[in-house]
């Protein structure tokens, strides 16, 4: 898996380059963080099916 990920950024209201700043296995799959450089907006992914990044 990457390092960087672009993603949209909430606060800064673009898409940004994310940085990925961990990441662990746990019983529902692999769990990583992502960070935005510029305002340090963060979210998590597990294995693809939770994303606290996407909007409603």
């Amino acid at each position: 898996m990457s390092l960087e990920l672009e993603h949209y950024c909430p606060e800064c209201e673009e898409y940004r380059d994310f940085w990925k700043v961990a990441s662990t296995t746990m019983h529902l799959g692999t769990k990583v963080k992502w960070h935005c450089p510029e305002c340090d907006y963060g979210f998590v992914r597990i294995d693809g099916e939770v994303d606290t990044g996407q909007t409603a």
